[in-house]
């Protein structure tokens, strides 16, 4: 009863399908697009030659583009943190994924790949006639991915930047363990029966297409006490952890849009989403991947190790 007259003095309305980026501090009296535009310019005199027809066009009709969706901002809040990243000698990805075919992510030093000397297409990235948040995946070198979460979070405000809320699921195979440990059957029984279930195929589809499953089921009333239980709880969150890479940056506090709790990772303070991150592009916030990459460190060490050799510096 005191639940309920919680729940009628609450009006919360949730919108969904609206983005809401945070805003980029822009130079006094310009527009993100006029903004953009000026880098972009900026980054042909760096890239190609100045009066490139087929460069000059391809970049009228991507900003074009750009302008109709409405996401210039999100470029400029991407081109702020990875030249931030490589400024401060972070070896960032030359870029992965459909973003490979933007020139202004290319012009921008956002990715490092000629969208036109390799023929990428830029409507895989950003497409007029079907306007869905553009997708730029970043790679780090993982030792300082934390280092590039915590310029941003200082940028744009420690309660609008947190890492998001992964749930692992119950499988076929796993929730057949998980329940026959609970009824107390052998360890041995339980593995048998698990062993049967092909990866990537739920109970239902065992069930129909392994004749020796299903006849485990149909013949031994153990199994099938197991399964029928196993079937109820398959697809259920069997435990939560933070997402590999996925970060979420809002233009109000999240407190305003997400629920929020601490890192479920030991040893780890950080702040994380209880929504997933399906959830939070729902909710219209921007949701970015800093993917760690034990290879980008790797480059990063050799690229100092040879500056130190080259430059009789002495190795620590």
């Amino acid at each position: 009863e005191n639940t309920q007259k919680i729940v009628e003095a609450c009006d919360f309305k949730m919108e969904l399908g609206k983005t809401k980026l945070p805003t980029f501090p822009l130079p006094a009296g310009e527009t993100a697009e006029e903004y953009l535009e000026e880098l972009c310019w900026a980054g042909i005199e760096k890239r190609y030659a100045k009066d490139d027809p087929k460069v000059i066009e391809r970049l009228k009709y991507e900003l074009s583009v750009v302008a109709k969706t409405g996401f210039a901002g999100y470029f400029l809040i991407v081109q702020d943190f990875v030249n931030w990243a490589k400024q401060n000698r972070i070896v960032v990805g030359p870029g992965r994924g459909s973003a490979g075919g933007s020139l202004v992510a290319y012009l921008t030093n956002i990715t490092n790949v000629d969208p036109l000397k390799h023929n990428l297409l830029f409507e895989r990235f950003l497409n007029p006639e079907r306007i869905s948040m553009p997708d730029i995946d970043l790679d780090f070198a993982d030792r300082r991915r934390d280092e590039v979460i915590k310029y941003v979070a200082q940028k744009y405000g420690q309660d609008h930047v947190a890492q998001i809320i992964t749930f692992g699921t119950m499988a076929a195979r796993a929730v057949v363990r998980d329940v026959g440990r609970a009824l107390q059957y052998t360890y041995s029984y339980c593995d048998q029966l698990a062993k049967m279930i092909p990866m990537g195929m739920d109970l239902a589809e065992v069930l129909e297409k392994v004749d020796e499953f299903k006849d485990k089921y149909e013949t031994d009333h153990m199994a099938k006490r197991l399964i029928d239980l196993a079937k109820k709880l398959e697809g259920v969150a069997r435990h939560a952890s933070t997402h590999a890479c996925g970060v979420v940056i809002s233009e109000k506090p999240l407190t305003d849009s997400v629920p929020l709790q601490r890192s479920t990772r030991e040893g780890e303070e950080g702040i994380i989403t209880q929504y997933e991150m399906h959830a939070i592009e729902d909710l219209g916030l921007l949701k970015m991947d800093f993917l760690g990459l034990k290879n980008l460190t790797i480059i990063e060490d050799t690229l100092a190790r040879i500056y130190v050799l080259h430059n009789n510096l002495k190795i620590d």
